[in-house]
């Protein structure tokens, strides 16, 4: 299918740098391809020696196209500068068998979940050019040998191109073991490599979602009731219907009215001029304050699961010389992505197809089946870089959903779906409301001797994956106070601990987001220790290692940023210090930051440090970035970020009440990488983690004043 460009702020930039804006979208290149030589799912070489690697996995800036396509280039033996990547659809996918694996891009796991048969697809790939080129020649395959996307023939000096040889390597049958490289030998992976996509972003060529135009397209703007749980009641199509463009107006399920015109502007500026009455249902009396005193009495319930537990905590705290409590709280928050939801549907009874920014492209096609009518066999979704996603675009797509419900009443016709931003604020899917209330035993010479941590809130998982919940036990509660594991493990040792969650979920629709619930249970852990190490007159530095006696890891990252900080030193005048860590996604991450709060209380955040042992890196300059975005999403996070309900709906509607950071607010990070070897981490969301509660002990450093819930804009640090 051809496409082409509307008008746009990205066209614009292209010509203004003097180039040729071409249209690239998977399709074409699928089309493209389909005459080019594929050695196996993941490699086609084309005869002029261009190599397209192929990879599931979404980006929305984080470099996953870039990072996979180093991991199978490097098994390759390819030339780097010949490799670009295209997406496989998800129906593709389905009608081979699930040959490319999952389409997930979430929970950190672009790298982490994939690095091996991605790799293997690579190594593959290699071996059967090789053997295709050694049949050519007449050889033992032993003689051959590849590096740059050339084979040659060692005796004879003979050569051959992959593009020479990739028809008849794609005919061969796939080998059976198939050897990866040791990541010592690495000369593509592991390497600072400029990132794959990183011209077409810089010069406007990216195609994101808002920016696909099709023949024949038509625009849809859409409102769903602002209440959640709320339903369109009645709305008046005549209103509009004459204004100029508009070519429909429609109800959208049982809660949205969407408007259909030729430029989305008509659309949009017909819905806002459309008379819609709101059933806003049960939730339409809801408040903040209600949700907080439901939260607030599962502190004590007796109805809560145990996520971590060893000895007796509650005989320990019993029987303790001193206790310590503290309760802490987290608040809603939206993703926030600067690319609204978006979709661009195309129905007939015969095919569903779905243009869309997705992280999950599988979920994305059984999102389009289901509204479509079809099987998935007869659906595809093809998909476009995201503008952001932070878990919005994953596990949940009903925008998705509505655009085909829209499209499905127009057949043949292809139509966009643009949310506006007031829309996509009040229908995010919401880091989940938590509250915890801990407690420390300490004996009489100021020791840890139990701790009882009780998380009382919302579980994503009972809302979007209900299945996942075993025996009233939703495991991503606990992420970052699992026992010691690969997986989001708590790094202290305390003789008598217990870990447990009373759930209680709100009619607020809550989603994955970014570092999920390693966020807030790392500002309970890393600010409660910095309690207990003040009240007992310890250093931080010193009472974590004390109790990080026994998890290496852990305490070798946290050492590394207290080395480079210079922690047991005094910082500069004015200013102060925190540290925090956790262990979350299958990586290892600390962090210190220094900040100061002047006589009127503003906070300057001048500088983090962080350290990260993620196991492998495959591209340190990615990497740095990922740490570098996670403090500014975790910082946006802490100082601003809070969404509060009054009568049922958000209050926080666009960016004036939903502030993220600016380039002035943001501190330097300087990065550590650290990895050990040995498995593979994700480094995406675990240092988000970090941010807040570095900053927070920072504060109490500065101020003396212990901040026990976000946002920070909230509260006065002006020192009593």
């Amino acid at each position: 299918m051809n496409a082409v460009l509307s008008p746009s702020r990205r066209r614009f930039l292209g010509h203004a740098a003097g180039l040729v804006v071409a249209f690239h979208i998977p399709l074409e290149a699928a089309a493209q391809d389909a005459v080019a030589p594929e050695v196996n799912a993941w490699v086609v070489v084309r005869p002029d020696d261009t190599i397209v690697i192929r990879i599931a996995r979404s980006e929305m800036g984080q470099g996953t196209l870039t990072g996979l396509a180093q991991l199978v280039a490097e098994e390759l033996d390819a030339d780097w500068n010949k490799v670009t990547t295209e997406y496989p659809t998800p129906g593709t996918n389905l009608a081979r068998k699930r040959v490319w694996g999952s389409f997930s891009t979430g929970g950190s796991r672009g790298v982490r979940e994939s690095h091996d048969y991605v790799r293997k697809g690579g190594a593959a790939a290699r071996m059967m050019l090789v053997q295709a080129a050694a049949a050519q020649w007449n050889v033992p395959v032993t003689e051959c040998r590849a590096a740059g996307s050339v084979i040659t023939h060692v005796p004879t000096g003979r050569s051959l191109t992959y593009g020479s040889v990739a028809a008849a390597a794609g005919k061969l049958a796939p080998p059976q073991d198939v050897v990866l490289k040791d990541p010592k030998d690495w000369k593509i992976a592991g390497r600072r490599l400029a990132r794959l996509d990183t011209v077409e972003k810089t010069t406007g060529k990216q195609i994101y979602g808002m920016d696909l135009a099709l023949p024949g397209m038509l625009n849809a703007a859409i409102r769903d009731c602002p209440v959640f749980g709320g339903k369109v009641k009645s709305f008046d199509a005549d209103a509009i219907r004459s204004r100029p463009g508009v070519k429909k107006v429609l109800q959208v399920g049982d809660s949205a009215v969407a408007v259909v015109a030729d430029t989305w502007w008509r659309a949009k500026t017909a819905l806002d001029a459309l008379p819609i009455e709101w059933d806003k249902g049960p939730n339409a009396g809801l408040s903040s304050a209600d949700i907080a005193a439901t939260l607030k009495a599962g502190l004590d319930a007796p109805d809560a699961v145990a996520g971590n537990a060893n000895g007796d905590a509650k005989a320990a705290l019993a029987g303790a010389a001193r206790k310590l409590e503290a309760v802490y709280s987290y608040p809603y928050q939206n993703h926030a992505t600067m690319e609204t939801m978006n979709a661009t549907a195309k129905w007939t009874p015969q095919r569903c197809e779905v243009w869309t920014p997705t992280q999950n492209g599988e979920a994305a096609l059984a999102a389009a089946s289901e509204a479509a009518g079809l099987p998935q066999m007869q659906c595809d979704v093809y998909k476009l870089h995201l503008g952001g996603g932070f878990g919005r675009r994953g596990a949940v797509h009903d925008w998705v959903r509505q655009a085909v419900l829209i499209a499905k009443e127009m057949p043949g016709t292809p139509v966009k779906l643009i949310w506006t931003r007031e829309e996509d604020m009040l229908h995010g899917r919401y880091h989940p409301v938590t509250q915890c209330k801990l407690t420390a035993g300490l004996d009489k010479e100021g020791n840890l001797t139990a701790l009882h941590m009780r998380i009382s809130g919302q579980s994503i998982l009972a809302a979007v994956l209900p299945a996942n919940v075993k025996d009233g036990k939703d495991p991503a509660v606990f992420q970052g106070l699992n026992a010691p594991g690969p997986e989001a493990s708590f790094g202290y040792t305390v003789p008598n601990l217990l870990i447990d969650h009373a759930m209680r979920n709100p009619p607020v629709p809550p989603g994955f987001w970014r570092g999920v619930n390693l966020n807030q249970n790392a500002i309970y852990v890393e600010c409660f220790l910095d309690e207990i190490a003040h009240a007992t007159r310890q250093d931080p530095l010193a009472l974590r290692r004390k109790l990080m006696k026994d998890s290496p890891k852990h305490l070798a990252v946290l050492n590394a940023v207290a080395a480079k900080v210079g922690w047991g030193k005094p910082p500069k005048k004015g200013v102060y210090r925190g540290l925090a860590q956790t262990m979350g996604f299958g990586s290892y991450v600390a962090a210190c930051a220094e900040v100061s709060v002047n006589k009127d209380g503003k906070l300057k955040i001048h500088r983090i440090v962080a350290a990260t042992d993620p196991g492998h890196v495959v591209n340190p300059q990615q990497v740095e970035a990922q740490i570098e975005g996670s403090f500014v999403y975790g910082l946006s996070a802490a100082l601003y970020g809070a969404c509060t309900l009054k009568d049922g709906q958000m209050e926080q509607s666009n960016f004036d009440t939903y502030q993220v950071m600016k380039l002035d607010d943001m501190p330097a990070v300087e990065s550590i990488l650290m990895p050990s070897g040995g498995f593979w981490g994700g480094v995406g969301e675990p240092t988000i983690a970090v941010a807040a509660p570095a900053v927070l002990n920072a504060i109490f450093a500065a101020t003396g004043k212990r901040i026990r819930d976000l946002p920070l804009k909230n509260h006065s640090l002006k020192k009593a």
